[in-house]
């Protein structure tokens, strides 16, 4: 494998575990609503259940779509959702916070396959971070241009055990990348806007194309 393919590949790592449409909050309960549970056993089923403050306005909803999406949400008190927990009926789940605009700030999530990640994101809701792993042991870390929402920077380690540096420019095209192989070789390669190798470490044949 060439520095650049193996290198790149640390990038389509995090591409393959990042998730996405996960819109949720968490619930967490305490020892003594716990206990009370125990001291007074009751079943309430249905579809809907709406909680109110003392002054009737809404402050959480928990909720099972038509769709088989299950959802609990938490207001603040001029009633924006500012929290949400989802598990769709795939079994699919996602754990998200969002600021007083709605704007997301942080969402977990995990899919039916086992791709699980964390996105970050800015004040203006564009995403900053995000970091995801696969079931066959490939994850990444990527950073994102917290004006443009495009990455800028990933990195990754293989299922062997293999990392790799990416880092990318205004557009979104790969310009340098570092990697370590398992048998403790590295490679360096710089590359030009159109993704040409144009320096790399070990050395690169004078003939060395794009892909090389």
């Amino acid at each position: 494998m060439s520095v650049k393919t193996s290198c790149s590949h640390a990038l389509l790592i995090f591409v393959g575990a990042a998730f996405g449409g996960f819109l949720s909050a968490h619930v967490w309960p305490s020892d003594s609503s716990a206990m009370a549970a125990m001291r007074h056993p009751k079943t309430i089923t249905a579809e809907k259940f709406v909680m109110v403050d003392s002054a009737g306005k809404q402050r959480g909803a928990m909720q099972v779509s038509k769709d088989g999406m299950a959802t609990v949400s938490l207001n603040d008190a001029d009633g924006r959702d500012r929290a949400e927990l989802r598990v769709a009926g795939d079994g699919s789940a996602g754990l998200g916070f969002f600021d007083q605009k709605g704007h997301e700030l942080a969402v977990f999530g995990e899919g039916t396959d086992g791709h699980s990640g964390v996105r970050i994101f800015g004040p203006q809701g564009k995403q900053v971070a995000a970091f995801g792993s696969l079931p066959t042991g490939e994850s990444a870390l990527t950073l994102y241009d917290a004006g443009t929402g495009r990455a800028r920077a990933g990195l990754g380690v293989a299922p062997k055990g293999e990392p790799a540096l990416v880092l990318l420019d205004q557009s979104g095209a790969d310009r340098a990348e570092l990697s370590l192989r398992t048998d403790g070789r590295s490679g360096l390669a710089l590359l030009d806007a159109q993704g040409k190798v144009i320096a790399g470490l070990p050395e690169i044949p004078s003939n060395a194309g794009s892909n090389q």
